[in-house]
C-alpha cells in the first residue's frame, strides 16, 4: 500500500525538481537580487532593502515602459484571441483541402521570432522594403513604420500577432473538434441556426480552452521582448520600450542587475494580479 501511495509522488518528481530548479530557484534569486545595488567595484554589491523598488516609483522611464507595457498588453490580447478563435472556426470546417490551408496558417510558427523579425524589419524599410514599394505602386505615400513613435509599436503588435495567432488557434482547434457532433444535429433538429449553435453549443463548450488561450496568451505577451530589441531598441523615443527591455538594459547596458531584478519581480507580481482577475472572471462560468 505504501509502494502505491508513493508511486504518483516519485513520477512527479522529475518535473518537480525542474520546476523548482528553472522557475521557482529564479524567482528567488531575482527577489534577492533586487534587494541589492552594485558598487564601483566590479563584481561586489551592497545590500539596500527596498531601495531599489523606491527609486523605480520614482522614475519616470520606469512609469514609461509600464504605460507602453498596459497599452500593447490592453490590444493585442483581444485582438491575438479573437483572430485565433476565428482562425480555428475556419480550420474546423470539413472541406477538402483543408489539412493544405492548415499547413499553411501555421506556417509562422515555424519561423523563429527573431528570424521573423529580421524578415519583417527588411520588408518594412522605409527606403527599400517591399511593403513601402507596394504602397508607392498604389499611388500611396511610404510609411515611417519602425522608425515612428506613433508606428512602431503598432507595428510590433502586427508582427507579434501575426506571428502568435496560429498557434493559439492550435489550441482552440483541438478544443472545437472535441465538442461532439451530435450537440449540433440536435440543435440543428430544434431548428438552431449557426449563429445559435456557436452561441449555445460552442461557445459554452469552449470557455476551458479559451480560458488556458486567454491566460497563456497574456503571461506571452507581457513577458514578449524580442521583437522590441531586435526592431527598435526600445525606440523610437522609448514608444516601444516595454518593462522587459527596460529591465534587459538595466542588466546589460547599465550594469545595474539590482534594479533589473526589481523591475522583473514587479512586471511578475503584475502578471500574477492580472491572471488572478482573469481566473475569477471565468471561474463561474468554466
Amino acid at each position: 500500500m505504501k509502494r502505491i501511495i508513493y508511486a504518483p509522488y516519485l513520477f512527479l518528481l522529475p518535473a518537480l525538481s525542474l520546476l523548482l530548479i528553472f522557475k521557482l530557484y529564479p524567482i528567488v534569486l531575482g527577489f534577492k537580487n533586487s534587494l541589492y545595488t552594485p558598487e564601483f567595484i566590479a563584481g561586489q554589491q551592497s545590500f539596500a532593502g527596498l531601495d531599489n523598488y523606491k527609486h523605480l516609483f520614482m522614475d519616470s522611464g520606469f512609469w514609461n515602459s509600464v504605460n507602453v507595457t498596459l497599452i500593447f498588453n490592453v490590444f493585442i490580447n483581444p485582438i491575438q484571441i479573437a483572430l485565433a478563435f476565428l482562425l480555428a472556426l475556419m480550420l474546423n470546417v470539413k472541406l477538402k483541402g483543408i489539412h493544405i490551408f492548415r499547413s499553411i496558417n501555421f506556417v509562422p510558427i515555424a519561423v523563429s521570432l527573431p528570424i521573423a523579425c529580421i524578415l519583417w524589419s527588411i520588408m518594412l524599410s522605409p527606403e527599400q522594403g517591399v511593403v513601402n514599394s507596394a504602397l508607392v505602386a498604389m499611388g500611396l505615400q511610404q510609411q515611417p513604420f519602425l522608425i515612428s513613435k506613433d508606428q512602431a509599436l503598432w507595428v510590433i503588435m502586427a508582427i507579434a500577432t501575426w506571428k502568435g495567432v496560429g498557434y493559439w488557434a492550435i489550441f482552440l482547434l483541438a478544443g472545437l473538434q472535441e465538442v461532439p457532433s451530435n450537440l449540433y444535429e440536435a440543435a440543428s433538429i430544434d431548428g438552431a441556426g449557426k449563429w445559435q449553435q456557436f452561441k449555445n453549443v460552442t461557445f459554452p463548450l469552449m470557455k476551458r480552452p479559451l480560458t488556458f488561450v486567454i491566460v497563456a496568451d497574456t503571461v506571452a505577451n507581457f513577458l514578449l521582448f524580442a521583437p522590441m530589441y531586435i526592431l527598435t531598441k526600445g525606440g523610437p523615443e522609448n514608444s516601444t520600450n516595454v518593462l522587459m527591455n527596460e529591465s534587459f538594459a538595466s542588466a546589460f547596458v547599465y550594469s545595474d542587475s539590482g534594479r533589473a531584478s526589481a523591475i522583473v519581480i514587479l512586471l511578475l507580481i503584475l502578471i500574477l494580479c492580472i491572471i488572478a482577475v482573469q481566473f475569477r472572471m471565468f471561474r463561474s462560468k468554466v
